[in-house]
C-alpha cells in the first residue's frame, strides 16, 4: 500500500533528485495565494471535507464552500464560523453574478458530467478580473489512463483505491475526465468568458512508488515523456 506518509518520503527523495521540483498541491496553493488579499471573497467549489482552505484559514478573507455531498459538508474540518458551507452542485452555484473574487476547485473537474455548465457557473459568480484556480489530474498521464479503465468496471475503482492508496472507499467518487487536459481547459475557458493566465502540468512519479524499483521507473518515465504528460494540471484563469 502507498500511504501518504510513504509517498511524502519519496517526494523528499525526489526534491533531491530534481532541485526546484514541487508537488502539484504546493504549486496550486502558491498560485491561489497570489489572490488571497484582505477582504477577498473566496468560493471553494467542491470543498469536500477540507483541503487548501485549511492552510489559508488564518487570512483575512471571507470563505464559503459548496459540495453536493451532504456528509462531506457535515464532516468538514473547518468550523462554520470560519467557512460557511452549502449543499449545491457546480452547475447551479447559489451566488449572485460577479459576487466573488476567487473560485478554487481541487480534485473536482475530473468528476464533472457537464463541465461547460459548471465552468459557466464558476465564471458567472466571479467579478471581472476575478480568478479561477484549479487542480486536477491530467487525462494524458498513464496513471489517469489506468484510473479511467478501472472506472469503467463497476465497483473495481472503489475496491482498489483503498487497497492501493489507503483512502476510504467512500471517497472514490465516479470520474469522467471531461475537463482534464490543457486543450480541454483552454476550450472551456474560451466558451465561458475566462482567459488563461497559466496552465501547467506537474510531474509526480511518487504515485507509482509502491517500491524503489517502481519509483525509479516512474522518474525515468517522466524524464523521457513530453512535459504535457505530467500527472497533474494546475490552471489559473481570469474572468474577462
Amino acid at each position: 500500500m502507498l500511504t501518504l506518509d510513504r509517498q511524502n518520503a519519496y517526494r523528499d527523495r525526489l526534491r533531491l533528485l530534481w532541485p526546484g521540483w514541487q508537488p502539484a498541491t504546493e504549486v496550486y496553493e502558491a498560485t491561489l495565494r497570489r489572490y488571497v488579499v484582505p477582504g477577498a471573497r473566496l468560493l471553494d467549489a467542491g470543498c469536500g471535507r477540507g483541503g487548501v482552505v485549511e492552510q489559508i484559514a488564518g487570512e483575512e478573507i471571507r470563505m464559503v464552500g459548496i459540495d453536493p455531498d451532504r456528509r462531506s459538508l457535515s464532516e468538514h474540518r473547518l468550523p462554520r464560523r470560519r467557512m460557511a458551507r452549502a449543499q449545491a452542485r457546480l452547475e447551479a452555484i447559489p451566488f449572485a453574478a460577479g459576487s466573488l473574487d476567487l473560485v478554487i476547485a481541487s480534485w473536482v473537474l475530473e468528476h464533472l458530467s457537464e463541465p461547460v455548465a459548471a465552468w459557466r457557473e464558476m465564471a458567472r459568480v466571479l467579478r471581472p478580473g476575478g480568478h479561477l484556480v484549479v487542480l486536477t489530474p491530467n487525462v494524458g498521464h498513464p496513471v489517469t489512463w489506468l484510473n479511467r479503465l478501472l472506472a469503467r468496471s463497476k465497483g473495481m475503482q472503489a475496491a482498489l483505491v483503498p487497497q492501493l492508496y489507503g483512502r476510504s472507499e467512500e471517497d472514490a467518487f465516479p470520474v469522467r475526465y471531461r475537463a482534464n487536459s490543457v486543450a480541454q481547459v483552454k476550450r472551456l475557458a474560451t466558451r465561458t468568458g475566462l482567459a488563461p493566465v497559466s496552465i501547467r502540468t506537474i510531474a509526480d512519479p511518487t504515485y507509482l512508488a509502491f517500491n524503489d524499483a517502481l519509483f525509479r521507473l516512474g522518474c525515468l518515465w517522466e524524464q523521457i515523456m513530453p512535459g504535457a504528460s505530467g500527472i497533474h494540471l494546475v490552471a489559473d484563469l481570469v474572468r474577462r
